[in-house]
This record gives structure tokens, sequence and C-alpha cells, in this order.
């Protein structure tokens, strides 16, 4: 077995959720989702909103400050509005996931990269160092780098050829998605392990290349490690206000500006002040338009359980509609048939709720047909914290619906 340095996780979570609650609300009309968006504009209550409201009856998960609790569940009964303590408190929760991950750091000196675990940054810049050197098919490249000069470091799978069609795969865009890197980790690795020997993996890489985006958030990943593991947005300042951060999936220019993405940038879903304000954005739209030859572009979030395609930032149907839905039910049918976890496929407005600003809307609209986002594992009862022993099983049926979408592209691209 491979020995690694292990980087000691700094264990502090400066920001304490002691008794913080994550209720689940259900509402029953659109009077209640009206009254849920006026409790989401309170900035007082300091409300985190994991599943905003809209006007679709999906549930609404939302983080609640201890000092809050009480004043909004009053709230909730005197409108009438039904829910339910999803996490009574956050706090043990994060302590739990913190001894999982120094157990896995301890058992880690003495054996090869655990795939079922979550790492930190430099685990992971350590490990695509790994990859690239074992595989002379992997190669590891940099598209850039974040608003705090973090290199951007993608794989690149590719068995030769020149200007050959690509597919384009991401994961971390929201950093406090944490099942997304490590799955996009172990989807990497097996890739790498697969050639050769896996006849899917194989036939696709003799006629495609692979790019894979491990961490498309770094600053904020590193900041989920060391300040606040609930946070979700990029580093960069916003001058003029003492709030920091862009949400990165409201910050491509894909009807930028439009509904579901906010002007605020105290706001979780914060726009920015310009499409591609975002280092990290810009540097994937960059390389992607310079190469030119990309066929899909597949980007991993958690969690809900969700396969969509455009659009997000209007509620009409893409042009591609029939083959979308089609090869989206068929890739969640290749997910369910492995622990049978089930995702509801459909355009992001029909599916979650109108968002502008997001990275499959840009993608679709610039000429790459097919264009996924998949939310990860689970429906709610961990939300952002699923258990670290949940790592492997999400990442496996995942890769089964990736590698489902992919061949399909690659027969189509012949």
């Amino acid at each position: 077995p491979r020995h690694k340095a292990v980087h000691p996780t700094p264990f502090l979570y400066l920001l304490i959720y002691c008794r913080h609650q994550v209720l689940r609300i259900k509402t029953k009309n659109e009077e209640q989702v009206k009254q849920l968006q006026l409790l989401e504009s309170l900035e007082h209550l300091e409300l985190d909103f994991w599943i905003s409201p809209s006007a679709r009856a999906l549930p609404v998960d939302v983080r609640i400050p201890a000092v809050s609790v009480q004043s909004v569940k009053a709230f909730l009964e005197s409108q009438g509005i039904e829910y339910s303590i999803l996490i009574e408190d956050l706090q043990d929760v994060l302590d739990q996931e913190q001894r999982d991950m120094a157990e896995s750091a301890q058992r880690q000196r003495s054996s090869s990269f655990d795939f079922g675990a979550y790492h930190t940054l430099d685990d992971i810049n350590e490990e695509l160092d790994h990859l690239a050197s074992e595989y002379s098919f992997v190669e590891k490249i940099q598209i850039g780098e974040s608003y705090e000069k973090r290199p951007l470091y993608v794989l690149k799978f590719s068995t030769g050829g020149s200007n050959r069609p690509a597919i384009w795969l991401d994961a971390g865009i929201h950093s406090r998605e944490w099942v997304t890197q490590a799955s996009a980790l172990w989807i990497a690795n097996k890739i790498a392990s697969d050639y050769g020997t896996d006849d899917s993996v194989t036939s696709l890489l003799d006629k495609m290349d692979l790019f894979l985006l491990p961490v498309a958030n770094p600053d904020g990943f590193v900041y989920t490690h060391t300040s606040n593991r609930m946070w979700r947005k990029t580093r960069s300042k916003n001058p003029g206000s003492v709030c920091v951060g862009v949400d990165p999936n409201r910050n491509w220019d894909a009807g930028f500006g439009g509904p579901g993405a906010s002007s605020n940038p105290c706001s979780e879903s914060y726009r920015g002040p310009s499409a591609n304000s975002e280092v990290e954005v810009k540097s994937v739209v960059d390389f992607i338009k310079n190469h030119g030859n990309f066929k899909a572009f597949l980007t991993l979030h958690s969690y809900s359980q969700l396969l969509m395609y455009p659009y997000g930032y209007k509620c009409t149907r893409p042009d591609d509609y029939a083959e979308l839905e089609s090869l989206g039910r068929a890739a969640a049918s290749s997910i369910r048939s492995l622990y049978g976890t089930t995702f509801q496929v459909g355009t992001i407005c029909s599916t979650i709720y109108q968002a502008s600003g997001g990275s499959i809307d840009w993608s679709y609209d610039n000429g790459i047909k097919y264009s996924f986002a998949f939310e990860l594992r689970d429906t709610g009862r961990y939300g952002f914290l699923l258990p670290a022993n949940q790592i492997l099983p999400a990442a496996k049926e995942t890769w089964l619906g990736l590698k489902r979408i992919m061949e399909h592209v690659r027969d189509k691209s012949s």
C-alpha cells in the first residue's frame, strides 16, 4: 500500500451550530409559499434555506439558529403551516462528521487513499497527483485559479488524438455539498482503473476525452473545513457590503439576474455584480469555449436525488426536450438498478424552481446539447451532512447514471 502524508484536519468550526435545528416545512398552497418567502426575507432571523420555498409542492428545508427556533415555529403554527424536525441539533451531526474524518485520517496513515471518507483540499489534490502519475492517459491540468489564488485542477482523461469530442464533469461548485467532491474522486479513480478492462469505459475513452473538475469552488471548500461547514458561495469580496461571496451557480451568463437569483450580497443565492464576475466560473467558461468541442456538460450537486436538464432561468422546454427527458429517465433507471435509489427527472424549472444564471443553462445555450445536473443523496434526512458511510454507495450509483449518459453521447458523437 501507498504511504501518504496526512494533513492534520483543522477541526475548528469557528461557527458553532449548537441547538440549530433543520426543519422540513410542507406548504399546502400558494399563500403558504408566500408566507415562507416573506420569512426568507427577514434577515434578522438568519435563516439558511437548504431548499428554498417555491411554487411547487416540494418540501422546504431550512436551518434555524437556536435564537430563532421558537419564533419561527410559532410563526408556522400561527399560519397553519405543517413542519417536522429533520435535525434536532445540527452540532451533534457536525461533531460526528468531524469524528469520522479524524478516524479516517488515522486509518490513512498506513494505507492508500480512503474514497469512503471526506477529505481536505490538500488531500484531494495529492490524490489527483497520484492518479496522474499512476495512469499514462490521465493528466492533471490547471485551468485557472480561484479568488484566493488556489489552483483549479482538472483531470484530463485522454488516450490520444487531437481535438477529440469531449465531456465535462464538475463537482463542488457549492462548497458545502461534500458528497459531490468525494463522489467525483471515486469516479475519477473508477474511470482510470476501468480503462482497458471495462468495455464501456474503454470505448468511451478511445473515442472521447473527459475533463473532470472535482473541486469547482476551492476557496469555499477550504472555508467549510476551517470556519463554517455550511458555507455555499465563493469567497470573493463584495464592494460596499460586509457580506462575502457569490453563488457561483447563479453567476453564469444564462438569463443572468433573472428569477431565483438574488441581488443582495448577503443572500445565499447572490448572483454577483455581473455574469462571470467569479473567476472560478470564468475559468471554466473560457476553457470550454477555447476547447470548442464539448458534447456534454455534467455537474454534481447535493441533495434531493434529482436529475435535471435545462431550463432553469425560464420555464419553457428546451428544443431537445424529448431526447433529454428520455436519456434522463434511462440514467435514473441505471442509478436505481444498484440500491433502488430513485431520482426524479425533469427540467430545472419544473423539478425544483426557476433559477437563473446556472451552469447547465449556459452550456446548453452554448451548443452543448447533453447538459445535466445531478442532485445526489439524500432527500433531506441529513441534507448537506451526508454521513461518510454513504459516500461510496452515492458515488457508485451516480457513476451508473453518468455512464449511461456518456455512452449515449459517445454513440451520438461518432
